[in-house]
């Protein structure tokens, strides 16, 4: 199964540059986004060996790219019979990549913003009132998306897809709910 050298068409090397380059954004470095775009986008589970001859990488900075793909739990490592190296690749579906990045940067962004919000509006009283309304208001927000966002990952993806697919139409959806009970916008 080991391949020595891997062939990137035009293509496949522009996306993999542009997940590089988008890399920063996301909140992961320029040869971590490369490598994740070079495994979504491989046929075959790669070894750390094929990725860094690949991606003209060091074999060191393929490594910490690893770990940090792993502590995203976007990586699955594969077993080769007969080959002791381990390989890695991304999971087949697109939708489970999705939610288990919706869940990691949920766990790394929003909920230490929603405990230190909890927190601060456990404490005493606070003298500014305006300061502490304008926090109220974004904790509550912060915990109607972090609600909306675990019943959106309990869907099924068929669903999911659907809802995505109504776009502008849940404002039509939404109209109707409220002809039937009653409410105004």
């Amino acid at each position: 199964m080991q391949q020595s050298d891997i062939e990137l068409d035009p293509t496949s090397y522009s996306f993999i540059q542009h997940f590089g380059e988008m890399g920063s954004r996301w909140g992961i470095n320029r040869t971590v986004g490369q490598m994740y775009a070079l495994l979504f986008i491989a046929e075959s589970p790669l070894n750390a060996d094929q990725i860094a001859e690949t991606l003209s990488l060091s074999r060191s900075n393929v490594s910490m790219g690893i770990k940090e793909l792993n502590s995203w739990n976007i990586l699955r490592s594969v077993s080769i019979p007969g080959d002791r190296k381990d390989y890695y690749t991304a999971p087949d579906d697109i939708w489970e990549i999705a939610r288990t990045l919706i869940d990691e940067r949920r766990k790394r962004e929003i909920d230490p913003t929603l405990s230190m919000l909890r927190n601060t509006l456990l404490q005493e009283p606070h003298e500014n009132s305006y300061a502490l309304q304008r926090m109220r208001d974004m904790h509550d927000l912060m915990e109607l998306i972090v609600s909306w966002s675990n019943d959106m990952q309990t869907l099924q993806t068929s669903r999911l897809k659907q809802l995505f697919k109504l776009g502008s139409g849940v404002n039509k959806v939404l109209d109707m709910t409220d002809k039937i009970t009653g409410k105004s916008k």
